[in-house]
């Protein structure tokens, strides 16, 4: 849909009466979006159906064979030092790995929650480390990567949860990066594709941490391979996947940062998800009308999944996402502090646990 500056002065009126932590006014800066070029008939919607909804290890337990539920508790256990953190209270990205664990980054707690619904179990990364996490990814091998929003670095864990390193540091509080967002793994070189908002790049580094590539310019811009604002990353199939929120776009690139391809969308803000599935599709979602707009791979406007509508789900800002098994969709509620399990209608049968 096309939005004009009316409404898009509407849009902006309610994100600075609802601007989510972390981010100032200008991270909502929204260009007036262009009209997509696709046209013609959209396909019928394969309606997404409620799952379930999770916050915190009791969500865990209710799952759980009852045998289990000691283990949630010892696994969950804080120190004795440390104030009990097991609820979800400003969450903000979600990813798993392969053995079906879900990672929850939780800047308001400043954890990582992990819940392992397949096993009954509840836990904490490492919290050796104080992290404030905004984004997630893992790699082929299970290490997870979180971009830290106060130490403005990355930090490294291993398979086991255990806090490895840090990359992106400089010395004392110096970081390479100025404001380190969404991020993505490229398992065929090892290479993090980290998008740097507010310095309007996405910056390549190797596992080590040293300098790859980089892409955009300060101050931002609009042209081809140009950024304002980029906040998401996902790497599928050999492409680069980058929201560019300000210029309200997605830009496709290969691996190597070569501009393949742009997608228009209606809208997109600082907490905007992004997600591809197995075929290749792309999911967007959209925090003000709660609402997930999915495209193919070239561009072509799918269908929109309207989660305001999607009976027993009671979801009020759709903001992270991640897609499991290509049919488990998982929408973060940065309002109500939930996670929400879908099941896409229409995809691959899957169970969505």
């Amino acid at each position: 849909m096309s939005v004009g500056k009316p409404i898009g002065c509407l849009f902006y009126f309610f994100l600075l009466c609802g601007i989510a932590p972390g981010f100032a006014a200008e991270d909502y800066a929204v260009a007036d979006p262009v009209q997509p070029a696709q046209t013609g008939a959209q396909p019928v919607s394969p309606e997404p159906s409620f799952v379930r909804a999770f916050s915190s290890a009791d969500d865990v337990k209710k799952t759980s064979h009852p045998i289990l539920d000691r283990s949630v508790d010892i696994i969950a256990g804080p120190k004795d030092d440390e104030p009990r953190v097991d609820t979800l209270q400003s969450p903000a990205a979600i990813t798993a790995d392969s053995n079906g664990r879900l990672f929850v980054a939780d800047r308001g707690a400043k954890v990582i929650h992990v819940f392992d619904f397949a096993r009954g179990k509840y836990s904490l990364l490492d919290r050796g480390q104080s992290v404030t996490p905004i984004a997630l990814a893992v790699d082929n091998h299970d290490n997870l990567y979180a971009t830290d929003e106060l130490s403005r670095t990355i930090f490294v864990y291993d398979p086991g949860g255990k806090f490895r390193r840090t990359l992106g540091k400089l010395g004392g509080d110096e970081s390479y990066f100025e404001s380190p967002a969404g991020i993505a793994v490229d398992n065929t070189t090892g290479n993090l594709y980290v998008c740097d908002m507010h310095r309007h790049m996405i910056i390549v580094l190797d596992k080590r941490g040293r300098l790859v590539a980089k892409a955009g310019k300060r101050g931002g811009g609009n042209l081809p391979g140009d950024f304002k604002l980029p906040t998401q990353a996902f790497i599928h199939d050999g492409e680069l996947f980058v929201l560019d929120a300000g210029n309200t776009r997605i830009q496709v690139f290969d691996t190597a940062l070569h501009f393949r391809r742009a997608i228009n969308l209606a809208y997109a803000d600082g907490r905007s998800g992004l997600a591809v599935d197995n075929q290749g599709n792309i999911y967007v979602s959209d925090p003000v009308l709660d609402r997930i707009e999915v495209f193919a791979r070239d561009g072509r406007r799918l269908y929109t999944f309207d989660l305001a509508n999607v009976k027993a789900a009671n979801l009020t800002q759709a903001a992270g996402l991640w897609i499991s098994q290509g049919s488990c969709l998982y929408v973060v509620d940065a309002q109500k502090h939930f996670v929400d399990l879908f099941r896409i209608s229409g995809q691959d049968a899957q169970t969505c646990q």
